[in-house]
């Protein structure tokens, strides 16, 4: 394998820092779980009866991928970028078609995240009933912060908010999840064999909202820990 020559430098590997320890986690891959909130799906103009529909979910690339406290250039092609403060669940274990009740032993840790959106794009390809992906898998829109290792432990109530600029834009709990994070573990091994290093970004709760140039965000999730992020200027060509 050492012999193998590449056209070009593949890219690193995506990882993140891990509390308390030297070595970075290596990131897998990336799933969203689309409208865990129900006031957030209420002010997407998308109710949510638990009793009758699914968690869904979609996915971003790992060069999304932003280490808490960094600068991202503003997206182009939108005018309407928009944040979603998320509790992020953090792989530890291979497993598929896993149990509910046994969804804990996957769970290596956890971390904060935000979903950066191009709000325009992504509700415009909804009214088309087309992929999400102009709206969604961006470059430089899936921020993390450090893991903190928190093996088999499930967070059911914990605190979740961010400001823009010091100003509170969304404060509510995780235990306000539509899909706890047992259910959402669980069925998602039903479709993928979930693997070590893989990140899973619960769901935000209301209060998205659009950022401009110049802003600074700041999330928490208590037990967990924070996350910034200040939104730069549009990359020149």
């Amino acid at each position: 394998m050492s012999n193998i020559k590449y056209l070009w430098t593949p890219p690193p590997v995506a990882s993140l820092p891990i509390r308390g320890k030297e070595e970075r986690l290596p990131v897998n891959r990336m799933f969203f779980v689309g409208r865990n909130y129900h006031a957030h799906a209420a002010e997407m103009g998308k109710s949510v009866d638990k009793s009758v529909e699914k968690p869904f979910y979609f996915t971003k690339s790992l060069h999304t991928l932003v280490q808490s406290g960094q600068t991202i250039h503003y997206p182009p092609k939108t005018t309407n970028f928009h944040f979603e403060m998320e509790l992020v669940v953090v792989i530890g274990h291979h497993g598929f078609q896993v149990a509910p009740e046994k969804a804990h032993s996957l769970i290596y840790g956890y971390a904060c995240g935000l979903d950066m959106t191009r709000r325009d794009l992504q509700l415009s390809a909804r009214e088309q009933s087309r992929p999400w992906d102009l709206g969604k898998d961006v470059e430089e829109t899936s921020i993390c912060s450090e893991v903190v290792p928190m093996p088999e432990k499930v967070i059911e109530d914990a605190s979740i908010s961010l400001t823009v600029n010091g100003q509170t834009k969304q404060n509510s709990n995780v235990s306000k999840l539509i899909w706890n994070i047992r259910e959402i573990i669980a069925d998602l091994s039903l479709h993928y064999h979930l693997e070590p290093g893989d990140l899973i970004y619960t769901g935000t709760p209301e209060g998205v909202g659009p950022v401009v140039p110049g802003d600074k965000l700041h999330g928490e999730v208590g037990g967990v820990g924070s996350i910034s992020l200040t939104i730069g200027e549009p990359k020149k060509a």
